[in-house]
């Protein structure tokens, strides 16, 4: 084998020069299936004259140069938060684990075996690392094999009765075709699906981050509900008790028959928003059966006790999440890709030059099918040239170009819209901590009015309205208390999502 590369250093604004020649030769010694000499110097000289051309050949195109983008020193909605140390991103970030939740845990391992999302995502990186192989191929020659028999008869061909006899016609051959890339047409192709590949490795790994930042989500609000329905279900057993006491104090002649049935209604209440929460707790089981790859039917989460985890995650710096977002990194490889197709664009409106060979076996009698005298070879360049397209070649250039104007727009949103996230998430984390301090407040200070407000009922100081409210409002601080901890948690999972992961969290600040 032979190999040949030539580089010559690119000018200022211009493209860099490449030339790869890689011709393959082969066969065997003896006179059935040897080249004879005279065919040695013929593929010798063809050679050569494709090895001269291609000392010329330049990969036409733009060199590729990252597109700019604006990227803030710091985020506006940081605050006082202490930016993480970047790190590079990995398949095995594991950043729920922070939360400390070991059912969350095994929840997230079974994302990575049966999530059919990340399957399909998986079959589209190996379509796109099988296409960029597939261009790879137009390095090499192509070779096929021939073998047929035929049984034919002319007019031309009779004998001494006027007959034509019909005659008989066995081949065996090969042929052989390499283009040489003088223009650089198959480097930019080749470039251009080992950057797609690319992009797709980057499609995957943002899917797999949303589907555990998903998972996260649900399971979070699963928690919610389960704790929604614990205070309801104690608010129940307390207005129960409520109830019992006006219906005694109205037996009594104490207590009118309003009171009674404002006790009535409160409990109903109750109860319905118990069902309300059990139906969203269902509704959250039932999404995250779907991300784990299973059926609802055959998915349960038992109901746990307790008040929901905790967790801090720290942010990265804006310069870092350009590195680490793998959204952003898809939209960055695929302006790449964009560039190299302008200059395979470009390249195909250049002659192509080839060489072309072909060799074999051709006799009437199959018995004498390989032997010396039945061997036939070819072998020459060719270059082959559009003279006429109507500009079609021309206007595929300029959809090239489009399309990589295209991408480039779409980096740069996406880059955007990242920033967009993680300031939207800094801001609701930072916000939503300050308000569940003040709901804690609340939470107390409700407690003790609906305390005072029974001890008053009782005494008959006031009318069971007071207390009716004041268990209203209780119940309501309870529950907001519990929707602020289940956005903290949504809002620190969005954050690690769009910090791309791979960041340490901490249990508090």
């Amino acid at each position: 084998m032979k190999h040949l590369v030539v580089e010559c250093p690119p000018s200022p604004g211009r493209s860099t020069c490449r030339s790869d020649f890689s011709p393959t030769c082969a066969g065997r010694s003896g006179g059935v299936v040897g080249l004879k000499s005279d065919l040695q110097v013929n593929l010798q000289k063809a050679l050569a004259i494709a090895a001269t051309l291609c000392l010329s050949a330049c990969t036409i195109g733009p060199d590729y140069v990252r597109p700019t983008v604006d990227t803030p020193a710091a985020f506006k909605e940081a605050g006082d938060w202490k930016p993480a140390t970047p790190q590079s991103p990995a398949s095995g970030d594991t950043w729920w684990t922070a939360f400390g939740d070991p059912v969350l845990d095994a929840l997230q391992a079974q994302v990575e075996v049966s999530n059919q999302n990340l399957r399909a995502f998986e079959a589209q990186f190996r379509q796109a690392q099988a296409l960029a192989d597939a261009a790879r191929a137009s390095w090499f020659p192509t070779i096929n094999a021939t073998a047929g028999a035929t049984r034919s008869a002319t007019s031309a061909a009779t004998d001494a009765a006027g007959s034509a006899p019909p005659r008989n016609s066995f081949n065996l051959g090969a042929t052989a075709s390499w283009e040489a890339d003088v223009w650089g047409r198959i480097a930019r192709n080749v470039e251009a699906a080992d950057l797609r590949a690319t992009a797709s490795e980057a499609d995957l790994a943002a899917a797999r981050l949303s589907a555990h930042a998903s998972l996260a989500q649900s399971y979070f609000q699963l928690r919610a509900a389960d704790r929604q329905k614990q205070l309801l279900d104690a608010a129940v057993v307390a207005y129960e008790r409520s109830l019992k006491l006006t219906q005694n104090r109205y037996a009594a002649g104490v207590a009118g028959k309003a009171d009674v049935a404002q006790a009535e209604s409160t409990l109903r209440s109750a109860r319905a928003s118990a069902l309300d929460a059990a139906l969203s707790r269902s509704q959250f089981e039932h999404a995250i059966a779907v991300l784990v790859g299973k059926a609802p039917a055959d998915f349960a989460i038992a109901q746990v006790d307790g008040p929901l985890p905790t967790a801090i995650v720290p942010v990265t710096l804006p310069s870092t999440l350009l590195e680490r977002r793998p959204d952003i990194a898809a939209a960055e490889r695929r302006v790449a890709a964009a560039n190299a197709a302008i200059g395979a664009a470009q390249a195909a409106r250049f002659p192509v030059l080839g060489l072309t060979a072909s060799a074999g076996f051709r006799r009437s009698d199959i018995a004498d099918l390989i032997t010396a005298p039945s061997r036939y070879w070819s072998l020459g360049p060719t270059l082959a040239a559009t003279i006429f397209d109507a500009g079609a070649k021309k206007a595929a250039v300029g959809q090239a170009q489009a399309s990589w104007e295209q991408a480039v727009a779409t980096y740069r949103q996406t880059v955007l819209v990242a920033f967009q996230e993680v300031e939207d998430n800094l801001a609701a984390a930072r916000y939503l901590e300050a308000a569940a301090v003040e709901q804690a407040a609340a939470v107390a200070a409700a407690a003790e009015a609906e305390t005072i407000a029974e001890n008053q009922y009782r005494a008959g100081t006031v009318s069971y309205l007071n207390v009716v409210t004041a268990q209203a409002t209780h119940l309501a601080a309870r529950r907001t208390a519990n929707d602020l901890a289940a956005r903290r948690l949504v809002a620190a999972v969005l954050l690690a999502k769009n910090a791309g992961g791979g960041v340490a969290a901490s249990a508090g600040r």
